[in-house]
């Protein structure tokens, strides 16, 4: 009887309470916050309302540019632009190969939750970046597409995604490099780390890919596109460093201790005890040095390739759509949102499925 007394005893949901307290509770709890309930409502009733004026209800969907009558947003232009702006140059009859491996990374992603065995796990992780590859570049039958050719968002996924797959175990090893007790491997990380974080990335795209080459015998030429990845790959594996590096300081004393007790080796206790957990306590940081990572790609312009944010500004130059540049770069800032925002929420999904305090 105790127990169905304690049950009941249990506070009802939000929305049992009713919508006027729950307005008097949340929005007009105090002066303070009913005055800021207040000013955002005013706030939102002066810019939404135009705001949608613009971009849905004066908006000019169809059509032709002749026939544009209203004040609103002209998204002909980016009806007529789209395929640039995804692909860039790359050639109309082979758009079906980075959209495969679209739909190959979803089911990726699919599989990675139902699926339970760690083998089948680490193959999909190790095939996916090669299929890729083969599908965007061509060989096997395929027909190359040079990289020059490459453009709009395939390029910026295309930068993004090596900088982050390769940056994240160079970032590890650093990290595990500047904790430990080797005078040299500890000095060595510690340079490359404070040397790349204090250097913008800007200057490191350039040394990729004016000074690197100059490294290399006479006669080998180094793709454009793959310089860049170089530059870009070692300027976020220093800040993936710092964010393991803080995650380790966090793993009590206690952990190391107890690895050490069962008799596991250096290379042991990392993988099995004490990685797993300051990744885990790290996934927040990491999520955001990579969404960094993928609006910085923009300045991959500096050297010659062109992303999506290059795309639009190279399509408004256009003689036949001058002035359009307003709707490709609202474009733009909504296509990036909802990357960056789909990889918060993802990241908030792994984070939670790890949670073990609950």
């Amino acid at each position: 009887m105790a127990t169905y007394k304690t049950l009941q005893a249990k506070p009802a949901p939000l929305g049992a309470k009713g919508p006027i307290k729950w307005i008097r509770e949340n929005l007009f709890p105090s002066i303070t916050s009913s005055i800021l309930t207040i000013l955002s409502l005013m706030l939102i009733m002066y810019t939404l309302p135009p705001l949608l004026d613009w971009m849905i209800f004066d908006a000019t969907w169809s059509g032709t540019k002749e026939e544009i009558t209203k004040d609103g947003a002209r998204w002909i232009f980016i009806y007529e632009k789209f395929n640039q702006f995804i692909y860039g140059f790359y050639p109309e009859d082979s758009y079906w190969r980075p959209n495969l491996i679209l739909v190959l990374f979803v089911a990726s992603i699919i599989g990675f939750k139902k699926i339970a065995n760690i083998k089948i796990k680490a193959a999909i992780v190790l095939l996916f970046p090669i299929i890729s590859f083969i599908l965007i570049y061509g060989g096997f039958g395929l027909e190359v597409v040079p990289t020059t050719k490459w453009g709009g968002l395939l390029l910026t996924i295309v930068v993004a995604a090596v900088g982050i797959v390769v940056s994240f175990p160079i970032g590890i090893l650093f990290a595990l490099g500047r904790q430990s007790k080797m005078p040299i491997i500890k000095t060595i990380s510690v340079m490359y780390i404070e040397f790349i974080r204090g250097v913008p990335l800007i200057t490191l795209l350039f040394m990729s890919s004016v000074i690197l080459p100059l490294f290399f015998p006479e006669g080998i030429t180094f793709d454009k596109l793959l310089r860049a990845l170089i530059g870009i790959t070692l300027f976020q594996a220093a800040y993936i460093a710092e964010v393991v590096r803080g995650g380790l300081q966090a793993i009590p004393k206690g952990q190391y201790e107890a690895a050490d007790s069962i008799g596991l080796s250096y290379w042991q206790a990392m993988g099995m005890v004490i990685l797993p957990q300051a990744l885990k306590i790290s996934i927040p940081n990491i999520v955001g040095s990579f969404v960094a990572l993928f609006k910085d790609t923009t300045l991959v312009l500096i050297i010659g390739l062109f992303d999506v944010l290059a795309m639009v500004t190279l399509t408004t130059t256009d003689p036949n759509w001058l002035g359009f540049e307003t709707e490709g770069y609202v474009f733009i800032t909504m296509l990036y949102w909802i990357i960056c925002f789909s990889m918060s929420k993802y990241a908030q999904s792994v984070e939670n499925r790890f949670n073990t305090e609950h």
